[in-house]
């Protein structure tokens, strides 16, 4: 029996595990990267065994078949008297000294030294461990959850046998259960060859970058610029995300859990290169490997494009849950569709918006697999018949028109855990056998049309629907995607089952708003009419499967498809929907009696000039449950909006508040802020549990924690000021405070109150003598966003914002204490830039028309102090930090009614008035362009009272101008508004869905 004895280096809290305990905490010193040697290696690779039949699975690893043990020895000799001692007894194979330290590392936990003892096919290894303060750990729960930890990670699955080496990063399941002697020995030869996973040295990562510079890019390895290197670096990426993404969709399929499927019609997925590292865990190791071979990785990441598939918050938050799905080991599967144009590129002439197509696929996009094997019809059009099948009679659509939905794949790596979930997006290319039978007659001209109209349908987003014909394609390329992501599930639950009783234990349905409505009537359909169960069967599997979330505050903002459009369209599906209807009428007249208003307002189909299917009412009726997206925001929903189905159904109503990802915002973002955190909490485990983030409290009077956090934020502040010198040549103080309103441009969010507010302080700056003007606060007023093509309001206030600025900037008058920037074009990109360097962010909303929020969160998380009213999500930000800790005005919710029918009797300050006054004169010039603005908030006729809200939010300003200068209480502020954050992830957000509305378990993929 050989003994070897050695030391090992400290813990690297930057590799995790998927461990669902918490975590012992790191002291600051722990938080740099540190190699973990390997040993002990052995000669060779023990070669796998195969399951000899597809019949027989591979023997579980039972508790008389296992050799691991663990035990624990707390009397340890005295010169490890603080040292307690884990004996671990395994079979000895590669890589297994790796997975232990891998245990201790994740766990915090520290080893002082260790000692192996070979024993024929095994060994037994003693650790030598203390806790992350250098004491022994005697606390008995602990030690049972390490020693379990160890027994997990040593046995690997129960379910497969699983073989690590040296180099893995995680479990290898690669062994198909064959039949035959031959293949078997294929399967073998295939698995020697593939049985590793991709080394992440620094020099394993430059070989597979110059690899796929010569091989992929197709350019020598020794000439190459900077964006063939960004192409060669995302593949070598890629290549890391597709293995992850194998195993763990391989152990979804082993374990069959129940799968959460997540429809939106939207996803603001932003650039993927730093995300997808720093959750692979292996950023450090590529910038090594970079810097080695001439580039920087800060410059690479630059040239890629954003991927604009959405448009606002509805989009990046669906991009968050994608994110923290992966992160939290659900099983599960978004599905959307790739655009062929994102949303519209903004580009500023003169100080007016014009919009450019924004083609971000250009060059390609490496981070997608495209799945050429992977198609599904789906038709539109057509009539349909009755036919008889085995006596009974049943209904076929014959469709008029039919186009193939082919699947890009999309990796979406999870953090600190190796599961790694698929965002599958459909795109629509023409039927093949229809372009054949073009082109075999010669009608060339109409196949090349009928390819063009197919790829119409994914090709933009956001078409304009004040046409018929736009109404039409919105209504095809939600069809489409519904269509074509419900053959997808419904084709996986058919590989490994055949009863459809048991759809409702596998399958969960999120419906993203109501642009995914139709999967509803699409799921009866092809229950009803392809896999032939009769209508109550299916209807009582639809009613367990869907649950539905609405950020809608108003009635107009419910969408409805007229029926005439529907009926030509989706012919199939406009019956279905009336049958429910039907069927939903007659059930609620017993309920209610014969309240024939209230049978009309509940009714999925509303009669009126244009007749028309409510889609909201068909997705509440056919829903589990009906989610709001913030208390306030579920309270509008049950009052005002679904009021007649919440006194209906009252237990179908909850909210889930949204949230926004920290890894995107914090650790992608402001990376100089996460290193911070790190230090002052002892740990990063708060990257994946923000709660933690609360520790921040206790640190938020230290002098030295204020020094290194205005630090911090003065760097964020050198760039953005840099990248608005570059984008406008206008050079700011970074003395000033940075007063951020970056979002949609819309009335309701109040962008022209921001803007009028900036006017009244222009104008007392102007008006002020000579020695008041010291006292000033200097601030930048930085705005962005983009305004929808056909509203013209919007698009005016974007005017009137450059022709303020251009009044201001170049009055020499005023100097730096007053200017104002418009960043055009704002994307994810953009915001990562913005949102760590504010001091201040303005959410303006009227109370009780903003759904949410999420901007306000992302600020938040980032140490910025917030000015807003109380809506939406905010309400709750109040209950966390405080109102003393952000700046709030304005009407509350219940107030806003009777402000509005005060009319043109309400009165208004004279501040707002005279502001108006000098827009309506023509002071910053475009006087008659610019009198609608003014005649839509004056005279009674201002619904989002700015009027009412402006003596209010002079008043917050001024506070805000007064701590400010209290560069101590700001800065304390701004840590109180990060520690205060937590409960604002989308982390939180998808383990209330997980437990309260999906019933998902997690589903981790072994390491």
């Amino acid at each position: 029996m050989a003994t070897l004895a050695f030391s090992l280096l400290k813990p690297n809290p930057s590799s995790f595990s998927s461990f669902r305990f918490p975590p012992f905490p790191l002291p600051s010193k722990n938080i740099s990267s540190f190699p973990i040697p390997i040993l002990i290696t052995p000669h060779h690779r023990t070669t796998p065994t195969l399951a000899s039949s597809a019949a027989q699975p591979p023997p579980a690893t039972s508790a008389t078949t296992r050799t691991t043990s663990v035990t624990v020895e707390n009397d340890s000799p005295e010169d490890h008297d603080k040292s307690t001692v884990f004996v671990i007894r395994a079979r000895n194979r590669i890589g297994l000294l790796q997975v232990i330290t891998r245990v201790f590392n994740v766990l915090g936990l520290r080893v002082d030294k260790a000692a192996v003892n070979f024993d024929g096919d095994s060994f037994i290894k003693t650790f030598f461990v203390t806790d992350s303060h250098g004491n022994k750990i005697d606390d008995h729960e602990s030690l049972e959850r390490i020693k379990k930890a160890l027994v997990e990670a040593i046995d690997g699955d129960d379910d497969v046998n699983v073989s690590l080496d040296s180099t893995a990063r995680g479990i290898v399941v690669r062994k198909p259960r064959l039949g035959s002697g031959e293949r078997k020995a294929k399967a073998e030869r295939m698995f020697g060859l593939m049985d590793g996973f991709l080394k992440n040295d620094s020099i394993s990562l430059q070989k597979d970058i110059l690899h796929h510079v010569e091989y992929t890019v197709a350019r020598s390895r020794f000439s190459f610029d900077d964006f063939e290197a960004y192409q060669a670096l995302a593949h070598s990426v890629r290549d890391r995300l597709i293995e992850r993404w194998h195993d763990t969709q391989m152990h979804f399929k082993r374990k069959d859990p129940k799968r959460i499927y997540f429809l939106s019609l939207e996803y603001l997925m932003g650039r993927s290169l730093s995300n997808s590292v720093i959750n692979l865990g292996i950023q450090d190791q590529f910038v090594e490997a970079l810097n080695q071979l001439g580039f920087e990785f800060e410059v690479l990441a630059e040239q890629e494009g954003d991927a604009a598939l959405g448009n606002g918050g509805l989009a990046r938050l669906s991009a968050c849950q994608m994110d923290s799905l992966a992160t939290l080991d659900y099983p599960a599967v978004g599905y959307g569709l790739r655009y062929q144009y994102g949303l519209f590129r903004q580009v500023i002439l003169d100080g007016f918006q014009h919009e450019q197509p924004d083609y971000w696929l250009n060059f390609g996009n490496p981070w997608e697999i495209e799945r050429v094997h992977l198609t599904y019809p789906v038709k539109f059009y057509g009539t349909v018949e009755d036919e008889l099948l085995n006596e009974q009679k049943c209904k076929v659509w014959v469709p008029g028109e039919t186009v193939e939905a082919v699947a890009y794949d999309n990796p979406i790596p999870g953090y600190g855990t190796r599961n790694t979930i698929n965002l599958r997006l459909w795109a629509a290319k023409p039927s093949d056998q229809h372009n054949m039978e073009s082109y075999n007659t010669g009608d060339y001209i109409n196949a090349v049309v009928d390819r063009q109209r197919a790829e119409n349908i994914s090709s933009i987003l956001y078409p304009d629907d004040r046409s018929y014909q736009g109404k039409e394609l919105r209504l095809k390329q939600q069809y489409f995607f519904v269509s074509a992501s419900v053959q997808d599930i419904i084709r996986r639950f058919k590989d490994t089952h055949s009863n459809f009783d048991k759809f409702p234990e596998k399958v969960a349905l999120q419906l993203n708003d109501t642009h995914p409505s139709l999967a509803i009537a699409e799921v009866m359909r092809v229950l009803v009419d392809e896999e032939h169960l009769d209508w109550n069967r299916a209807w009582n599997i639809i009613c367990k499967i869907f649950t539905f979330t609405t950020h809608t505050v108003s009635p107009q903002g419910l969408e409805k498809i007229p029926v005439d459009l529907l009926g030509s369209l989706l012919p199939r599906h406009l019956q279905i929907i009336y049958d429910i209807n039907f069927n939903f009428v007659e059930d609620l007249e017993k309920r209610i009696g014969l309240d024939y208003d209230r049978l009309a307002r509940m009714s999925i189909v509303e009669e009126g000039a244009v007749k028309s299917i409510r889609m909201a009412h068909l997705s509440i009726l056919c829903s589990q449950t009906v989610n709001g997206v913030s208390g306030l925001h579920s309270e509008l929903l049950k009052t005002k909006l679904f009021k007649d189905f919440y006194e209906l159904w009252p237990e179908k109503f909850q909210y889930k508040t949204n949230g926004v990802s920290q890894r995107r915002w914090i650790v992608v973002s402001n990376p100089s802020l996460c290193a911070l955190i790190s230090k002052w909490l002892g740990t990063e485990a708060w990257i994946r549990d923000i709660d933690l983030l609360t520790g921040l409290r206790e640190h938020a009077a230290n002098g030295e924690l204020h020094q290194k956090w205005k630090m911090v934020k003065k760097l964020n502040k050198i760039r953005l000021a840099e990248y608005i010198e570059a984008m406008s040549g206008l050079k700011v103080s970074l003395d000033a405070m940075f007063d951020v309103q970056m979002k949609r441009i819309h009335e309701y969010k109040r962008q022209l109150l921001n803007i009028l507010g900036i006017i009244h302080r222009y104008d007392c700056i102007k008006n002020m003598e000579e020695n008041d003007r010291i006292k000033v606060v200097p601030r930048v007023c930085i705005i962005g966003g983009k305004a929808a093509p056909g509203y013209e309001t919007a698009k005016k206030i974007i005017k009137l914002c450059h022709a303020v600025a251009e009044k201001i900037n170049n009055d020499n008058d005023i100097g730096n204490l007053l200017k104002l920037v418009f960043i055009p074009d704002y994307n994810v990109s953009v915001a990562e830039l913005v949102i760590p360097g504010a001091d201040l962010s303005q959410h303006l909303s009227t109370a009780g028309h903003e759904a949410s929020g999420t901007g306000s969160m992302k600020f938040l998380m980032n140490g910025c102090l917030l000015l807003a009213t109380a809506d939406g999500s905010t309400v709750e930000i109040i209950q966390e930090i405080g109102e003393d800790n952000m700046f709030l005005f304005g009407a509350k919710v219940h107030e806003v009614s009777a402000l509005r029918d005060k009319g043109p009797a309400g009165k208004v300050p004279l501040q707002f008035s005279r502001v108006v006054r000098m827009v309506r004169d023509g002071y910053f010039g475009f006087k008659d362009y610019f009198e609608s603005l003014c005649d839509d908030i004056e005279g009674g006729q201002d619904y989002y009272l700015l009027g009412a809200d402006f003596a209010s939010y002079l008043e917050v300003q001024a506070a805000a101008d007064k701590a400010f200068v209290d560069k101590e209480r700001w800065t304390e502020m701004s840590i109180l508004s990060t520690a205060g954050s937590g409960r604002f992830s989308s982390d939180r957000t998808i383990e209330d869905y997980a437990e309260k509305t999906w019933g998902i378990q997690p589903c981790r993929c072994p390491f």
